[in-house]
């Protein structure tokens, strides 16, 4: 089943409302959103259900973007989208390149500083290699959100976070940026987080990596932007 440019454009804003307010979104407030009728909304989002793109929640008429969901919107932002940065996200990337840049003589405290400033800019945990070592900080970012409350997800992100830097290693992601949402994580399958991860070259290492993991519910554009905007700064100024 094909998917129509009002049906990718729902996707897009259901993608959107549940990053923001991290529930379930209705047909209403999507209805107002386009200025068409609920039923018209809800008949594109039973569509776009059949097509395993969005799912209900048992316990609520709202509906959430599935992995394979999250992974059409991801593979639907452009690599325009990517180079142009909008405002907010321009004074975010400026901030990290003014912390990386006074650190420029000093290779691991910049790359520390990078990963600092994406905790604090995405709310999400960030992490990177320094050499042999693996540089991580924001777990509590991580815990405090709502999905991650429960046990079970718990469990699987700690042994994301365990396995990170052997899996890193053996699978040394290619490209400069690299999203593994959900599912498709190598480790923590059923973590319900999202990896993002940029490569870059380094005096440690021709493969250094720097990147962040939250939750899928996330503002895949911005932080995508920001932690390719990272990899390829980090890789200028040192």
């Amino acid at each position: 089943m094909n998917i129509t440019d009002r049906q990718r454009a729902i996707l897009g804003a259901i993608v959107e409302q549940h990053a923001e307010i991290a529930a379930p979104v209705g047909s209403v407030t999507l209805a107002k959103l386009f200025g068409v009728s609920s039923a018209t909304i809800r008949s594109e989002m039973a569509k776009l259900e059949e097509m395993g793109l969005i799912a209900a929640p048992h316990t609520s008429a709202g509906r959430i973007p599935t992995d394979k969901g999250y992974r059409s919107y991801v593979n639907g932002i452009t690599d325009a989208q990517m180079s142009e940065l909008p405002s907010g996200v321009d004074r975010s990337a400026r901030a990290i390149e003014a912390h990386v840049n006074s650190y420029k003589d000093k290779g691991d405290r910049a790359i520390r500083s990078a990963v600092d400033s994406l905790v604090e800019l995405t709310g999400n945990l960030g992490f990177a290699t320094i050499g042999t070592q693996l540089y991580m900080n924001g777990i509590g970012n991580l815990f405090s959100q709502p999905e991650f409350m429960e046990g079970h997800h718990v469990q699987a992100i700690a042994r994301l976070l365990d396995n990170i830097e052997p899996w890193l290693r053996e699978a040394a992601p290619n490209q400069p940026l690299n999203v593994y949402i959900g599912s498709e994580n190598p480790i923590g399958k059923s973590s319900g987080a999202t990896l993002i991860i940029s490569k870059f070259r380094s005096p440690f290492s021709d493969k250094s990596y720097i990147g962040v993991i939250g939750p899928t519910r996330q503002n895949y554009a911005r932080t995508m932007q920001l932690v390719r905007r990272t990899g390829a700064m980090l890789e200028d100024v040192l």
